[in-house]
This record gives structure tokens, sequence and C-alpha cells, in this order.
């Protein structure tokens, strides 16, 4: 059963590894974000994340992501996880860039920050269930991306390619 979360900046687990720093060339995931659910998102490879991803809890997460090290720089809400609703496998990570592109752009070099949680993966009784919490998990990154704690990160040299 699917539920709702507010954002739980305060899970002491998720404070420790967060800001997470992650980057990779997009790649073709399942073809499910946009075609089914409505939300496309650009997928990175997990292959550089051996170390943090199993420390890191699955779940929805929130933060800023670039394109080919440049500006803007976006708002994102960010999956990473075996997405229990379509039984996978393997951990994925997928973001969903809050921003309409008129096209793919599968072979661009994504670079993004999570800087906070929204809620763990569910499993959802219907796909319907399931778009209105991605919708929600839209709603509540858009909303803590406009906090000043928040935009302290927005800048940040990773995302523009600047870091030392």
């Amino acid at each position: 059963v699917g539920r709702r979360s507010m954002c739980d900046n305060n899970n002491n687990n998720n404070k420790l590894l967060l800001p997470a720093f992650l980057e990779g060339t997009v790649v073709r995931g399942f073809g499910r974000g946009s075609a089914l659910l409505g939300f496309p998102t650009a997928n990175i490879p997990t292959d550089h994340y051996d170390t943090l991803l199993p420390k890191l809890p699955v779940g929805v997460y929130y933060g800023w992501t670039t394109l080919n090290n440049s500006k803007p720089i976006y708002k994102m809400a960010m999956s990473i996880g075996l997405n229990p609703y379509f039984h996978n496998e393997k951990k994925t990570i997928e973001i969903h860039i809050l921003h309409k592109f008129p096209e793919d752009f599968y072979g661009t070099k994504l670079k993004a920050i999570a800087i906070g949680f929204i809620r763990p993966l569910a499993n959802f009784s219907s796909l319907g269930e399931l778009k209105e919490a991605i919708s929600n998990d839209c709603v509540l990154a858009e909303a803590a991306l406009e906090s000043e704690e928040a935009k302290l990160l927005r800048d940040h040299a990773f995302l523009l390619g600047t870091a030392a």
C-alpha cells in the first residue's frame, strides 16, 4: 500500500550521507518514466557507486542537477533503489528533473547533488497510486528546494565542473 509523507530531513541515517554527489552519462532506462508514468527520468549508471549505494537508504531524494557542467541548475527528485512496484532486481539511480525538455538527452553528462530525503520506496496497489506518490514527491521537492538551506548548495562548484 502506498503512503504519502513529508520530507524527512531529520532522519539521522540519511543526514550522515547527505549531500550525496552523483554524476554519470545519461543512459536508457526501462522506458517507463515518460511513457507509462508521465515523469521522464534521466538514468545514470550505478557501477561507480558500489560504496555509496549500499549506505544510502532506498528512497526518493531531492536536490540539484546540471547537464554538461553548465547552467541552468535544475531542481530534481531522484529515486534510488529497486522500485518495488516494478519488481526491479538491480538498484537504479533515476533522476526526474523538474523542468520540461523538448527532447531526450541520452549521452549527456549529468551531475546531481542529493541534499534531502523525501520518503522510503514503497510498493503501491495500482499504477494510479504510484503516479500520485510521484506527483506528491515532486511537489515536496519543489517546496524543499525553496528553503535557504537548500539554496546554499544550488551553486556548488561540483555541479558546474569547477570543484577542485
